[in-house]
């Protein structure tokens, strides 16, 4: 039987310290339990994984033809990254993180998910800042091949559009920048952003100024330790034709 808490790692970061932990809690059955922490931030946890999942099955899903080139922005525990995979269309899928910590949990097979997405193909790692590429369109997030273009871009780094995991990257969320990353589409891609809160309306006035289509979902789940449901978003934008 696992131990009820472990600390797997823990390691600084220019963002501060990042802690993997592996809890099991005996009325919530026989499983473990991954949860990333940020100094004394909880960033994530394999509970709670529906809208993380959702990202990338709405997203897709507004997608056009096969042999998909993808781009998720945010590792994480590899719940977004997964489930794009589990779309057959999907050809190439470039993960982006700016944390060298977290891609190695995944490549040392720290978390559950790490073996499928090392076992998989189609699945890179690209160590960086999704913001700092997602702006420099002629560079791009392929840093083997510059100025490639991409039929989605799925991002799941902040906690919403108007709460930031790091205060620099609050400048992205522009129609400037958000233009430059729209670049990096194809005619038709799609851009999908997951959010804890609600659909906000700024933000998605915001998206409009950029993307021909914007539709906002909510992602509902259950919550064990409120026994009650939550919500997340998830965003979901087309780029014209044109």
């Amino acid at each position: 039987m696992s131990k009820l808490f472990e600390e797997i790692d823990s390691q600084d970061s220019p963002l501060g310290e990042i802690s993997l932990r592996r809890r099991r809690i005996p009325v919530f059955g026989d499983r473990d339990i991954y949860e990333v922490k940020l100094g004394d931030e909880f960033l994530m946890s394999s509970m709670f994984v529906e809208a993380e999942e959702a990202l990338s099955t709405l997203g897709l899903a507004a997608v056009q033809g096969d042999q998909l080139k993808v781009v998720v922005g945010g590792l994480g525990l590899g719940y977004t990254a997964v489930a794009a995979l589990e779309d057959e269309r999907v050809s190439e899928l470039l993960v982006v993180d700016a944390l060298d910590t977290v891609i190695g949990w995944h490549q040392d097979e720290r978390v559950p998910l790490g073996k499928i997405l090392n076992a998989d193909a189609r699945n890179r790692y690209v160590l960086g800042s999704f913001f700092d590429l997602a702006t420099d369109p002629d560079t791009g997030f392929d840093p083997t091949v510059g100025g490639r273009k991409f039929d989605a871009i799925l991002l799941d780094i902040d906690h919403s559009p108007t709460e930031f995991l790091n205060a620099a990257n609050a400048g992205f969320y522009t129609t400037e920048n958000l233009a430059l990353m729209a670049q990096q589409l194809t005619p038709g891609g799609v851009f999908a952003m997951w959010s804890q809160n609600l659909p906000e309306a700024r933000f998605e006035a915001l998206l409009k100024t950029v993307f021909s289509s914007v539709e906002s979902h909510v992602v509902a789940f259950y919550n064990p330790f409120q026994n009650c449901e939550s919500t997340n978003s998830v965003y979901v934008c087309v780029k014209g034709e044109a």
